[in-house]
């Protein structure tokens, strides 16, 4: 873009000193494609998308295509796009849009590509072109549509990425969606050189800004800047096939402030909403271990437990599946002055095969039940437990720790069959808090 031709050396050294890893610089015409592969051979931390903008759909040709293709072979390419459709300036026929948008869909997938996707006002066109291109590595970049059109793209594979306007006072609608989005799908861009954040609205945009638009997001969702960095990082990874992806399993990690202990990952349910089963992350932390650590180690991976405002036992398996182990760690994190959380799924009497509740007594501050369901018929249906009489000892494993445990609560997460205020009822009668949880939304 020409608005970056007196300063953009400075614009990347701006971005790296600003903790950015990499970037990706993306084209909209051929020429701007060229440029784009130009400046990613010259930086190692730059990486360029080809592709033909829907502006420029109407001077698309097959030397154009075959210009892409070549180019798409360097390893410096990561996407292709951008492309797609743009029903609001319409400056190409809409009929050659959807040509071209098809055409570089198809070079995606013939390269081994994501595609880097602009929908404006085009909603069921682009919706309709992405179902019959059957592409399944994506992002719908700069996200404006709605949250059907979320919802849609989702369901397919596709990640979104939400740039400055998310930060706007009047962009509710666009705000509600940067909250549900799944983790795994979130991503975030400048759209430079437009769209700036506030508070910088209405200057040029460049990379060092989408700090403003990650503290915003990850207000929205509830999680510190590290958490959004950490998972939007990650994403990028996976898609675009950039750098390093953490191999090994994390033992203790850190969500907002708190920091989680993932010693297992065995499990007496089998929850048809469980990440584990899609995925070895979570909030951008890999948990699925490798093996079950020692006490020891545990204790080197925690550090000083005051520095955090809980420790929490929760991982990707039930914690008291190791029984012994929680308590040694909870015992030794009491010691240091912090303060311990237990996440359970409430069958450690049936585990053990006795009431192990006043084990806990003093070492453990808080326990947080999984709940789910209202009856017994639904939690055997959505958590496949290993005991046929789980959900009735999992409502007196919850009685029991009224009696040792200072702070109680259960959880339910948002699934069809499940009865929210039957839930809350069950809750109030047990005398415990109640939070329920999007299904999406973990850690």
């Amino acid at each position: 873009m020409e608005q970056f031709d007196l300063d953009r050396d400075e614009v990347i050294r701006r971005a790296q000193e600003a903790g950015f890893e990499a970037l990706i610089t993306v084209g909209s015409d051929l020429a701007g494609a060229a440029e784009c592969l130009r400046l990613a051979e010259k930086y190692d931390s730059v990486y360029a998308s080809i592709g033909i903008h829907p502006h420029d759909a109407k001077d698309f040709s097959e030397d154009m295509l075959a210009e892409l293709r070549q180019w798409s072979k360097s390893k410096k390419v990561v996407a292709i796009g951008e492309t797609g459709l743009d029903y609001h300036y319409d400056h190409s026929p809409r009929q050659t849009q959807r040509e071209v948008f098809r055409s570089q869909l198809l070079l995606a997938r013939e390269a081994g590509l994501p595609a880097i996707i602009h929908s404006r006002e085009a909603r069921q066109d682009t919706l309709d072109i992405l179902r019959e291109s059957e592409i399944t590595r994506g992002v719908l970049h700069c996200f404006s549509g709605d949250m059907d059109m979320a919802e849609e793209a989702l369901a397919m594979g596709l990640y979104l990425s939400l740039a400055g306007p998310v930060t706007f006072k009047k962009s509710v609608q666009l705000q509600e969606i940067a909250r549900v989005i799944p983790d795994d799908y979130l991503l975030i861009e400048t759209d430079a050189p437009y769209l700036s954040p506030e508070p910088l609205r209405g200057r040029r945009n460049e990379p060092s800004y989408m700090i403003h638009t990650a503290a915003f997001i990850a207000g929205l969702r509830g999680i510190t800047i590290e958490d959004l960095a950490r998972i939007t990082t990650l994403n990028a990874k996976r898609l675009f096939g950039i750098g390093q992806i953490p191999q090994q399993a994390e033992i203790a990690y850190r969500i907002r402030d708190s920091l989680y202990l993932n010693i297992t990952n065995r499990c007496t349910n089998r929850c048809s909403f469980c990440i584990k089963f899609h995925s070895d992350f979570v909030k951008g932390h890999r948990l699925r271990l490798s093996h079950e650590p020692s006490a020891e180690e545990i204790k080197k991976e925690i550090g000083d437990p005051s520095l955090y405002s809980e420790v929490v036992f929760c991982g990707y398996g039930e914690p008291l599946q190791r029984l012994d182990a929680v308590k040694q760690i909870a015992s030794w994190v009491k010691e240091r002055h912090g303060r311990v959380r237990i996440n359970t799924n409430g069958h450690a009497n049936l585990i053990h095969n006795r009431d192990v509740l006043p084990e806990l007594k003093g070492i453990v501050d808080s326990i947080s039940v999984s709940l789910d369901a209202q009856d017994e018929d639904t939690y055997n249906r959505i958590c496949s437990p290993a005991y046929k009489n789980a959900y009735p000892e999992v409502l007196r494993f919850i009685k029991q720790a009224r009696e040792v445990i200072p702070s109680v609560q259960v959880t339910v997460v948002e699934l069809e069959g499940v009865d929210i205020e039957k839930c809350r009822q069950i809750a109030e009668e047990l005398g415990v808090k109640i939070r329920i949880r999007k299904l999406d939304v973990v850690g």
